[in-house]
Order: structure tokens, then C-alpha cells, then sequence
């Protein structure tokens, strides 16, 4: 089974980025995981994917394949 802290997550991610990529890709990512509701950061995840999915693919369907489990997260916040 995978790790699925979102630190795990967002490594695994930007393994598939290349170098020139990275820092714009990683800012993407943080508003999925710095939303504050679950709603949220399914929208960001689409708009990831939006903008994403042409070049790096692999990166959102990931993520979508884990959210059931990834969302547990805000179940934290406070």
C-alpha cells in the first residue's frame, strides 16, 4: 500500500515533473492540501488535473485513485 501523508504524496508527485517544472507544479499541489474543506481541494484537484493532465497525467490520477483515503486529513483540521 502506498504512504499516504500528503509529504509522500507530494514527493511521489514530482518524481514524474520535470526540473523546470517543479516549484510551479509543487504550488499547485499545496492548494489541494492547504484547502480548508474537503469540497475545496476536490475543486483544486480538478483544476490541477485541468491544467496538469496534459504533461503530467500520472499525477492526478493518482491522487484521485487515493483521495477516499487522502481526504481523512481534514478530518484534523482545526
Amino acid at each position: 500500500m502506498p504512504r499516504l501523508c500528503i509529504a509522500h504524496m507530494v514527493r511521489n508527485s514530482l518524481k514524474f515533473v520535470s526540473w523546470k517544472d517543479r516549484k510551479a507544479v509543487a504550488t499547485d499541489l499545496k492548494k489541494i492540501y492547504r484547502s480548508l474543506t474537503v469540497d475545496e481541494a476536490g475543486w483544486e484537484l480538478s483544476d490541477f488535473a485541468g491544467v496538469r493532465d496534459e504533461e503530467y497525467p500520472t499525477i492526478s490520477q493518482r491522487w484521485q485513485r487515493l483521495w477516499p483515503d487522502l481526504i481523512t486529513l481534514f478530518d484534523y483540521a482545526g
